[in-house]
């Protein structure tokens, strides 16, 4: 199996490599053949790892190359290959490929048609070490990785201006939260003396207690510390707030890159870093209630601001910032496995939202701003549908992958007793009405109602080719039954086994298990949903918006007139913008002057560079006046130095 789970990250970096340095050779059909057959071949082998270790109930932890040794501690790149990553792989590789297939009718014009398979083949690469690590090392590595082709993708379009400041945006933020978490990776192997996962949770409890002086006179609990460093990490990286103003921006980038971004790849590596680190998080409260505010507040809180979004992109990144936030949550409130299962259930749907999304822009010629469309779904129906089943998914609909895994999370926050689970059960529930409103808002403005468009786009409207088409119904399929199939054995099971520790007075899903028991099986609890007040509150954004969009569409207008001060703040995004770009990039501009204007200008070139010539060309003068001509001046100056070497070199006896 070694060999297999080897081969798994390398295929994917083989089409990359083939794809980028030897596309002009093999052409755009041979470059985008070797990418999708690399992520194919991973993905059919992490069938078979996850058959190996689900079913047959193997698993391996172990080395597969020493890159050094420092100090007698190895580093060393390895796999853990357990029930979590094995899940990781699957939903990875299988997104990735939908996405490379799909990339094939949306990229089919564009001149770095061979450069884009080759960076997205490489992203999948670089997440797959991420999510097969066994040690800090190797989980840096995967990323930074992912981080690095990020900022290639984002940027993808270079010759835009926004798209150059996005990614540039989305590497400076990123970089705030990776200091934090290379600090925690450096705790770790300060104290710990080792950089391998098993031997640092082995020995985690013994430090449960250990305190350190960051600052003179204040003691901090070791691992809090170490937690919340590497929860800074995974702020930056899953875009929590405030290290959340990255990922709308990322936007710029093509539709293909932000469904891989947005769902299977980049922005769930925190969230899985956290689960894959719970031996350390059990061990302290207080990193805990970190996670569970900071995903509580960016779970409503970025949900408000997708309300007022008109670019149908952006209602989703949205969207993808505000379920982020409620996977944080789960990890705050301990109940990992539900964080997990929302990871898995989000993967599906979201990716799929994002491509039928990309649909609609193939077909609207590249319009984005949901004003300009409407009444989509008589021209593609296959892109309306499986459009509807993403967002039933999303706003917890019951009976369909979102409803499963959301209602875990609201259940996880309502029986924690972690400090902050009541404001995180306030907002999470509060985030299903406005969810189900941005959602449907979405769905009214796009597919439903009079069209917009001018007449030339309407009269060539017309659903996506079948490579676009085909992807949207492989990802509709889970987005409608894996919550079925996985509720009982995710939750309640014991699926993750050992790779997910959870503290006794922490294990909230237990409760939730003993609720579930009285309902009686998955079909008991979908018919009981519908009286509990999560499906009215979707019900109710749902009315609300078909209100508004549909039957009174002169109604938002007059709210905006109304609601000013409101819709103002949420159209700045709480000017999280603003006061970043005056605090830090005006300081740091203001900082580089006034080095600049001191520093260079003033010391280097005035005092140093300049002022050394002043000060020769000064003495200078003053010799040459001593060079006169005259022989009675050279003879004073013989008899003045032979007086001071009497003077004082000569001892007089």
């Amino acid at each position: 199996m070694e060999n297999i789970y080897l081969a798994i990250p390398l295929s994917c970096l083989i089409g990359s490599i083939i794809a980028g340095l030897f596309g002009k050779f093999i052409g755009r059909s041979g470059a985008h053949m070797v990418a999708i057959l690399g992520v194919g071949i991973a993905f059919v082998l992490s069938l078979v790892v996850f058959k190996d270790v689900i079913f047959d109930g193997n698993t391996f932890n172990g080395s597969v190359y020493r890159w050094l040794e420092s100090g007698g501690i190895p580093l060393e790149i390895g796999f853990l290959i357990d029930q979590l990553s094995a899940m990781m792989m699957v939903v990875v590789t299988f997104v990735s490929l939908m996405v490379h297939i799909y990339t094939i009718g949306y990229m089919k014009d564009d001149p770095g048609y061979q450069r884009f398979f080759s960076y997205i083949a490489l992203f999948t690469f670089a997440m797959l070490m991420l999510v097969m690590s066994n040690n800090f090392l190797q989980l840096f590595f995967g990323w930074e990785a992912v981080g690095l082709v990020s900022y290639l993708l984002i940027g993808f379009w270079f010759k835009r201006k926004t798209a150059i400041r996005a990614n540039l945006k989305a590497f400076l933020v990123n970089r705030v939260g990776d200091f934090g978490f290379l600090l925690g990776i450096a705790a770790v192997y300060a104290y710990f003396g080792t950089l391998d996962y098993g031997g640092v949770f082995g020995i985690a409890s013994q430090f449960k207690d250990t305190t350190i002086n960051i600052m003179p006179g204040v003691d901090w609990n070791l691992i809090t510390v170490i937690g919340i460093l590497l929860f800074i990490g995974a702020m930056g990286k899953s875009a929590q707030v405030p290290l959340h103003v990255w990922l709308p921006d990322s936007m710029e980038g093509p539709t293909p890159i932000s469904a891989l971004i947005h769902a299977a790849t980049m922005v769930t590596a925190g969230v899985f870093m956290v689960a894959r680190m719970s031996p350390l998080y059990e061990l302290s409260e207080t990193a805990l209630s970190v996670i569970i505010i900071i995903g509580a507040s960016t779970a409503l809180f970025m949900a408000l601001i997708g309300m007022v979004q008109n670019d149908v992109k952006r209602v989703i990144a949205y969207s993808t910032l505000s379920q982020l936030g409620y996977m944080m949550v789960a990890l705050g409130a301990s109940a990992y496995a539900a964080g997990i299962f929302h990871l898995m259930t989000h993967a599906f749907f979201k990716a799929l939202l994002f491509l039928a999304a990309g649909s609609v822009i193939i077909a609207m010629h590249h319009e984005q701003d949901m004003r300009k469309m409407g009444g989509l779904m008589r021209y593609m129906p296959i892109t309306g549908v499986t459009a509807w089943i993403g967002t039933l998914a999303l706003i917890g609909f019951p009976g369909f992958a979102g409803f499963f895994s959301k209602d875990a999370i609201i259940e996880a926050a309502h029986f924690s007793n972690i400090p902050g689970s009541d404001f995180a059960y306030f907002a999470v529930m509060s985030a299903v009405f406005v969810t189900s409103f941005y959602s449907f808002r979405l769905l009214f403005m796009t597919f439903h109602g009079k069209p917009r468009m001018d007449q030339h786009t309407k009269d060539h409207l017309k659903e996506s080719p079948w490579v676009v088409v085909l992807p949207l119904i492989f990802l509709a399929i889970p987005s409608i039954f894996i919550g079925f199939f996985y509720f009982e054995p995710m939750l309640f099971n014991d699926f993750f086994g050992s790779s997910i520790a959870v503290a006794k007075e922490h294990d909230v899903l237990k409760e939730f298990a003993l609720e579930y028991s009285h309902i009686g099986g998955r079909g008991a609890f979908i018919a009981h949903s519908v009286e509990t007040l999560p499906f009215w509150l979707a019900i109710a954004g749902f009315l609300l918006a078909g209100l508004f969009y549909l039957k009174k569409p002169e109604i938002p207008t007059m709210l905006q007139q109304r609601l000013r001060l409101p819709y103002m703040i949420l159209m700045k995004k709480y000017y999280f913008d603003e006061a970043y770009e005056f605090v830090f990039a005006r300081g740091a501009r203001k900082m580089g002057q006034i080095f600049w204007k001191l520093g260079d200008a003033t010391i280097i070139d005035g005092w140093i560079v300049n002022g050394t010539a002043r000060a020769i060309g000064w003495f200078s003068a003053f010799i040459r006046h001593i060079q006169s001509g005259y022989v009675y001046h050279y003879a004073f100056a013989m008899i003045i130095g032979v007086f001071l070497l009497i003077t004082f070199f000569i001892k007089l006896r």
